[in-house]
């Protein structure tokens, strides 16, 4: 399994930036997906996940209203929209799946890409 993040940068208090997650070496359309993001001096948490088939998704309670997560399956890849930025977005965000959604929703991999970085200057 190989997942590559990308669109990371450094951005201003109230932009935007959107991150993507290609994915390889398994069978996407049929992974849960996820995003999670590390902030330094803290554990990684999950930050949006969505199904494998009907899309449906779940955003941790301080992105709702400003992340959007989606997927296509065609170009295995995963996306997370993110507006309005603030300074406590500021991670190394990550990407993930599994074919449970329970395993998605506790993100315990034992393998993970290298991240893309978000900085977020207030």
């Amino acid at each position: 399994v190989q997942l590559v993040e990308s669109g990371g940068g450094l951005v201003q208090t109230g932009g935007s930036l959107t991150l993507s997650c290609a994915a390889s070496g398994i069978t996407f359309s049929d992974n849960a997906m996820a995003w999670y993001r590390q902030a330094p001096g803290k554990q990684r948490e999950l930050v949006a996940a969505i199904t494998s088939e009907s899309g449906a998704t779940w955003l941790t309670a301080s992105v709702k209203g400003r992340f959007t997560v989606s997927r296509d399956n065609a170009k295995n890849t995963l996306y997370l929209q993110m507006n309005r930025l603030r300074p406590e977005d500021t991670a190394v965000y990550y990407c993930n799946g599994d074919l449970r959604w329970g395993a998605v929703m506790e993100g315990l991999f034992d393998s993970w890409g290298q991240g893309t970085q978000v900085t977020v200057s207030s």
